[in-house]
């Protein structure tokens, strides 16, 4: 979900000016990408995953300027008990209207590196249950040439953008939900439009 990754450096650019002529395409693996989610409550904490349906994310390096998407199905989340499960598809996501949560990076900035670790934090509006919520995630990425792996963690103030907290009599969670999630891709690089 959110996951936007930014390797806005290109090893291979013949010059500062060339570079500024093209754009990096960052292409998600929707197989190698786990979203996972941990609800905390009492007398139990609830963890559970949605797949990722698919990614793109098209980076000016000159700029920061990110524009693409990044889709999961919201129809796929599940915590391995079916009650419950449908209830959070049909009552607390409503997955028939809101088939989808997304979220489209509008520009990073951070320090790139062609090889090895680094950490940038993207900013973008994340589509939840019909509603539109700017967020910044801190990413923490591993660039091995066009190859990359990575990684981030955040907190959805679900009760609060207006999602109904599944609280029932004695069963009580929070009205935050912290995601985890963790992807793999690859960049390539084409002339900016």
């Amino acid at each position: 979900m959110a996951l936007a990754l930014v390797l806005a450096a290109d090893p291979t650019a013949a010059s500062p000016a060339d570079a500024g002529k093209r754009q990096a395409i960052l292409q998600l693996d929707s197989a190698n990408t786990q979203v996972n989610f941990t609800l905390t409550g009492f007398p139990h904490t609830t963890t559970g995953s949605f797949q990722l349906k698919r990614g793109e994310i098209r980076v000016d390096p000159d700029t920061g300027n990110a524009t693409g998407s990044i889709i999961v199905d919201a129809a796929s989340g599940t915590t391995g008990i079916g009650m419950r499960d449908s209830n959070m598809k049909d009552n607390i996501l409503e997955v028939q209207r809101y088939p989808e949560i997304s979220f489209a990076p509008r520009h990073v900035q951070g320090h790139p590196v062609a090889q090895g670790d680094f950490t940038m934090q993207v900013s973008g509006v994340m589509l939840l249950h019909g509603d539109r919520h700017d967020m910044t995630l801190d990413v923490a990425i591993h660039r091995s040439g066009n190859d990359f792996t990575a990684t981030t963690h955040f907190t959805v103030p679900y009760a609060r953008w207006g999602l109904k907290n599944p609280s029932l009599l004695f069963l009580k969670v929070s009205d935050e939900v912290a995601i985890d999630a963790r992807t793999t891709g690859r960049v390539t690089w084409a002339p900016a439009p």
